[in-house]
């Protein structure tokens, strides 16, 4: 292992599940039959989505309807979970996070996570920088450490079922430089993604973890020369550390400029998708509105929770909305609207779905599993999730994950309007 750090992440129960797969998702198996469970009221967090509770109904007007269609009654397995993700379809409403050129991602988890996201037929996102960090990956003979951006594309679609799933591309200013979307655009190995409609672009605009902050790596002084060109360099940690902090633009934008991008990316890609992906910003929901309004296929938000590389404190603690008030300034929306935030098992990601979302994205989670097994760890993870989700689907007397809604939630605190 190679001893991921996952703050404010059940670092133990996620590694669990990357073993144990469905079984991790229940107390002991040693404690059946010997034990009493459900006194705990809930998890002693602060987290507004964490704190809230599924809550499901006396009367179940619409298991009854399942009941008739099937000539029986209704059960989790009956549970309809696949759905379109930004113009793709997916199994289930989960998606692979961006993991871009950190060292964590740059150890072959990057590689590892894509084949298993392919085999699970769920879209996958590469994020920025690999190109400038670790090159294109077309040198056989001298590949990258973690397969460079064509090493990851490549495990993906050699995994992938036909008619599920898709790769989507992030560019940063320095990929823009790197001219990473002509690449890949171009390239003859993603023929199969573009004529089966599964390759899209997502212009980041942020990132949930240091909202208004680009990309930021430590790297040592020697590293750093060899990059200088591209990225701007800051002596923060002083110089008897011989490391120093690289600091990607952050992008500028306002709604014509957004507008023009989407236009842009419509104009010179017309067979991939545009994804969009935005910081807890206050104005997140008008921010939304515009890149739907644009054209994009799709928006992702990162809630503060949503993770980062590296990031001043300050930012990790006081700066960005939280997920849950994404979700509500977002609100419900035909659109396809795309959420991550410290998700890793079924009942957070049925809580964002409720409050709006379409799918809801796996990140630092996603890493951990893959680290505690290179092989099937995020398949565990995945299989896992998608068994709460049918559980709680059909507790709530649905059987579409499109059903749910946010009366399906309680928040503590708040007055009861119904």
């Amino acid at each position: 292992m190679s001893g991921i750090r996952a703050p404010q992440l059940p670092e133990a129960a996620i590694r669990a599940r990357a073993r144990d797969a469905t079984a991790a998702a229940f107390p002991d198996l040693t404690e059946y039959g010997h034990s009493l469970f459900g006194a705990t009221p809930g998890p002693p967090s602060g987290d507004e989505l964490d704190l809230a509770r599924i809550v499901p109904p006396v009367f179940m007007p619409r298991r009854l309807e399942r009941m008739f269609d099937l000539g029986r009654e209704p059960l989790p397995g009956d549970a309809v979970l696949g759905c379109e993700i930004g113009g793709f379809q997916a199994p289930l409403p989960v998606f692979l996070c961006a993991f871009g050129s950190t060292q964590v991602a740059g150890r072959g988890l990057g590689v590892d996570a894509s084949e298993q996201a392919g085999r699970l037929g769920i879209p996958m996102v590469i994020g920025e920088n690999v190109v400038p960090m670790h090159g294109y990956g077309r040198t056989a003979d001298d590949p990258p450490p973690d397969g460079g951006l064509l090493g990851r594309i490549r495990a993906y679609a050699d995994a992938v079922p036909d008619g599920l799933g898709g790769v989507v591309v992030q560019q940063s200013t320095e990929d823009a430089d790197a001219e990473v979307w002509n690449l890949v655009y171009s390239d003859p190995f993603a023929t199969r993604l573009l004529d089966s409609g599964r390759l899209a672009f997502e212009l980041k605009v942020g990132q949930g973890a240091k909202p208004g902050l680009g990309g930021m790596t430590v790297m040592s002084r020697g590293a750093a020369a060899a990059v200088s060109e591209q990225y701007a360099m800051d002596e923060a940690f002083g110089r008897d550390t011989g490391m120093v902090l690289r600091c990607s633009s952050p992008g500028t934008f306002t709604e014509e400029i957004l507008r023009q991008q989407v236009h842009l990316m419509r104009n010179n890609y017309p067979r991939a998708r545009v994804w969009v992906k935005l910081h807890p910003g206050r104005d997140v929901g008008h921010a939304a509105e515009v890149a739907w309004a644009a054209g994009a296929d799709a928006v992702t938000v990162d809630g503060a929770e949503g993770g980062t590389g590296w990031a001043p404190s300050v930012f990790l603690e006081q700066v960005g909305l939280p997920l849950a008030e994404c979700l509500r300034r977002v609100g419900k929306h035909d659109a396809s609207l795309l959420v991550s935030g410290r998700v890793w098992e079924g009942s957070r990601a049925l809580k964002c779905l409720a409050m709006g979302a379409s799918a809801v994205g796996l990140g630092r989670a996603a890493l951990i599993a893959v680290d505690e097994d290179a092989a099937d760890g995020l398949v565990r993870l995945v299989r896992c999730l998608e068994l709460e989700l049918r559980l709680l689907l059909s507790a709530l007397g649905k059987y579409d994950i499109h059903e749910v809604t946010e009366d399906d939630l309680w928040f503590p605190g708040k007055e009861e309007s119904r």
